[in-house]
């Protein structure tokens, strides 16, 4: 159970915590050095004082224990989804919009309660039963409201909306549960983001042939590939995340990483690129909306989930 003494005693937490400030103040030397020489890094400063915000919200929430990071994969969720109602229209329309929320957080309660036939914190059953029941009641909505002009568009809206942002995405919480819960979660956040950086430095380095022109014009096959390569080495650097895995669990883990995470990517840029925004919102300096900041972690996290359930168990 993740607390704030385990927390401190935890190994696995105090290495990420020197990792992330190491990398930090790293990269805050760099540019100041690169400042006084005269380069013009603003846009990276900007950037970097999103970090800043985000690191220590991030790592505070998992010091905090387990009940602070399933409330704020749910807000996360539930700010993610509001990005995208309003974005694609669905926002104004609130018994579509309220239905999924309740279901964001009807999905964080299976993940804190325990579950009643086996008594494990994490009522698993409940949690992966909710998109029926949640995407069966958005489909009633206009029955209930006797319409049925331009519905359709509509109720999709909603059932895309709960499943990617909230279902999808609230297994990050549910993996709070879990004997692993420190170094899985840690290391999904951290090799994402180091996913997401590879593949704009080997694009910018190397890249040549685009990847999907039509949804993201500055990816390239060749940052795709690196991205991988990079994500395929990480595992093995951070295999004190998860001690218990065997050579090809972290091989596995590197793929999920460095294809899921770019395919997370590519679909918000189409979805983006659908409705003509370039970003989905601005609440993070230099980073955009919610969205635009966790878009990369909504393939690789139930991916991950269910992988290391079927090998190790979520115990």
């Amino acid at each position: 159970m993740m607390t704030i003494d385990l927390a401190l005693q935890s190994d696995i937490y105090l290495n990420y915590l020197a990792i992330v400030g190491g990398v930090l103040g790293f990269a805050g030397m760099v540019l100041g050095v690169m400042t006084i020489f005269g380069k013009d890094v603003s846009s990276i400063w900007r950037t970097y004082r999103g970090w800043l915000i985000m690191i220590p919200l991030v790592m505070g929430t998992i010091f905090l224990g387990r009940t602070a990071v399933i409330v704020g994969v749910a807000l996360l969720a539930i700010f993610g989804f509001k990005e995208f109602a309003r974005a694609t229209g669905l926002y104004d329309d609130w018994w579509l919009t309220g239905l999924v929320y309740l279901g964001i957080i009807a999905l964080a309660v299976a993940s804190f309660v325990t579950d009643p036939r086996l008594g494990y914190p994490g009522w698993y059953g409940l949690f992966m039963s909710l998109p029926a029941y949640v995407a069966g009641a958005i489909l009633l909505i206009p029955i209930l409201r006797n319409r049925a002009k331009g519905q359709l568009q509509q109720v999709a809206l909603a059932v895309v909306g709960f499943i990617y942002f909230g279902w999808m995405f609230s297994h990050l919480g549910f993996l709070a549960n879990t004997k692993y819960a420190y170094g899985y979660i840690l290391y999904l956040v951290l090799a994402v983001e180091i996913n997401d950086i590879a593949a704009f430095t080997c694009g910018k380095l190397f890249g040549k042939r685009k990847l999907r022109e039509n949804i993201s014009p500055n990816k390239t096959i060749e940052g795709s590939i690196g991205a991988i390569c990079v994500s395929l080495i990480i595992p093995w650097l951070l295999w004190f995340s998860f001690p218990h895995f065997e050579p090809w669990h972290l091989v596995l883990t590197g793929l999920i990483v460095g294809v899921g995470g770019q395919l997370g990517d590519l679909v918000i840029s189409y979805i983006k690129r659908d409705i003509g925004i370039k970003d989905m919102g601005a609440v993070i300096e230099g980073h955009g909306g919610i969205l635009d900041r966790v878009d990369s972690m909504i393939f690789v996290v139930p991916i991950f989930f269910h992988v290391v359930r079927w090998v190790h168990g979520i115990r």
